[in-house]
């Protein structure tokens, strides 16, 4: 019986730590939100990415560091526990496998095209206006966490909802792309700088 009711107590805790937001509080931070994208031309960060499958016992832990700038150049560096850069430029997706390079025209795929501008977006935040996702704004005690489930037919096969943290500067915390088998992608930014020149360099294939 005590077990029940502390298993009772966390499950109300957990509700109770994420809330629905009002209007004026989710126009609140469209708006915040909105103003730092338009100000964004680049973005640099560390991260840590977990990856986590059902059928392992513990997720799968990447670290590296983005390098965005706008309109939608993405760069995704792993350094550990292996090197890999993903690359999203041009209308391509390079990928250079510790040396062994690959590169993908998204342009002519309808699914690859969708995912580097969600990505894009997702990494300045600014994905609320979008026709292609149903949206839903929670807060907690310090942060921000929207939910936009993809109504595409087509991309929901492949995502079931994506969720977003922002902390009260509009500037994006966490990602987390969660797919239809509930199996997940979590992503934790860490030590952000915000218009910092770069160099052609960094987004060299």
């Amino acid at each position: 019986m005590r077990k029940v009711v502390y298993i009772l107590f966390l499950t109300v805790l957990a509700t109770s730590a994420q809330t629905k937001m009002s209007a004026t509080e989710a126009n609140t931070l469209k708006n915040t939100v909105k103003a730092l994208s338009e100000k964004t031309e680049t973005i640099t960060s560390d991260f840590i990415q977990y990856k986590h499958l059902d059928f392992l016992s513990n997720d799968i832990k990447s670290e590296g560091k983005l390098a965005f700038k706008s309109p939608n150049v993405v760069k995704w560096e792993y350094v550990k526990p292996f090197a890999y850069s993903v690359l999203f430029k041009d209308e391509k997706l390079f990928i250079n496998d510790n040396g062994n390079k690959s590169d993908m025209d998204m342009g002519s795929n309808k699914i690859f095209k969708q995912l580097n501008q969600l990505i894009t977006a997702s990494i300045k935040g600014d994905m609320f206006d979008s026709s292609e996702f149903d949206v839903l704004y929670f807060k907690n005690d310090t942060n921000s966490e929207v939910h936009f489930t993809p109504t595409d037919e087509k991309f929901s096969e492949f995502i079931k909802v994506f969720h977003i943290n922002f902390n009260n500067k509009g500037e994006v915390q966490e990602v987390k792309m969660i797919e239809p088998s509930d199996d997940y992608t979590q992503i934790i930014f860490s030590n952000r700088k915000t218009n910092k020149p770069l160099s052609d360099e960094v987004f060299a294939q």
